[in-house]
């Protein structure tokens, strides 16, 4: 009889992360309409995104009207902004999860729970589109395809998607913690919208982690450096999602305006929306302590170099 090769088992302290991770799904587990809808509606008399992360309250010459208007179209777009990646987070994570079928049970296990609680929460995202696209005016343009970038970002390494993953979870966190939790201004479904998106991605980004240094340990350095430039790729292909969404944002804000603006009062709304939206998904992530150990430790002087040169024109708008 042909002999049977001994795999090593996983790693004892993973098991006992990806082990905790299960146990937190199934406990946290929540319904779309039994816990978070149950027939609400977005408060329209209310902003939805704060101004720590619209950054509308450096356009001083809007009045309130306008001000309320501009975040809801901003929060509208933060919805569909979350919608879009996670399209390719949770394929990439069925993918991951492939990886585990014949070794730790646990981590498939967490790993397809992860990628359940993606594709409920791009349900989620497209009933608050149909729900804030009934009261808001007509015109509100979606710049990119879900499925479009989900198999653009696939095409990279699975080293450079990983990466980009958890450095959007980790922002999820920032965000949700530090600026929409605190604001009790905020139209409260929306609040309550990414309340329950940040009890899921508090789990995920562990599970980020995790993928993404074992996926490091696989590759040579030719692999690594030409996924430090995926990265770097990925990053681009953002910015210019963003670039498209923020112009198509501002002149859907400037034509439901109840008034006409200035030359020099548009070009302002159009660079704060553009930077706003490179702080929300951009800056605000590569800024985040976490992620900058974690990618200073998985890459060298030089790769890192060649990340911040990338990424120098966005960070200093």
């Amino acid at each position: 009889m042909n002999s049977i090769a001994t795999v090593p088992g996983p790693d004892s302290g993973n098991a006992a992360r990806y082990a905790q991770i299960v146990r937190s799904s199934k406990k946290t587990q929540w319904q779309i309409d039994r816990d978070l809808l149950q027939d609400r509606r977005f408060d329209f008399s209310r902003k939805f995104l704060p101004d720590g992360l619209s950054q509308i309250d450096g356009l001083t010459f809007l009045i309130a009207d306008e001000a309320r208007l501009l975040s809801q179209i901003q929060g509208r777009t933060y919805a569909y902004m979350f919608g879009l990646v996670e399209r390719f987070i949770s394929a990439k994570m069925l993918d991951q999860g492939r990886a585990h079928v014949f070794d730790d049970q646990l981590a498939l296990e967490a790993l397809v729970h992860f990628s359940n609680d993606e594709i409920k929460h791009q349900e989620l995202f497209r009933r608050i589109e149909a729900m804030m696209g009934a009261q808001l005016p007509a015109g509100y343009r979606q710049v990119a395809d879900p499925n479009d970038v989900a198999r653009a970002v696939l095409a990279s390494s699975s080293w450079s998607v990983l990466a980009l993953t958890c450095h959007i979870e980790l922002f999820v966190q920032t965000h949700y913690k530090q600026s929409i939790a605190p604001r009790e201004e905020l139209c409260p479904l929306f609040k309550d919208v990414f309340k329950f998106h940040w009890m899921d991605e508090s789990r995920h980004v562990v599970l980020d982690e995790l993928e993404w240094k074992a996926e490091h340990a696989k590759l040579s350095p030719a692999e690594h450096d030409q996924a430090v430039n995926d990265l770097i790729a990925l990053v681009a292909a953002v910015d210019a999602i963003l670039q498209a969404q923020s112009a198509a944002d501002a002149d859907y804000f400037i034509g439901n305006a109840s008034r006409s603006f200035s030359v020099d009062e548009t070009a302002q709304i159009k660079a704060s929306v553009l930077s706003a939206y490179r702080w929300q998904y951009i800056v605000s992530g590569v800024q985040h302590p976490h992620f900058g150990r974690l990618l200073t430790g998985m890459t060298t002087p030089a790769q890192m170099s060649r990340i911040q040169a990338a990424l120098a024109p966005i960070m200093s708008q």
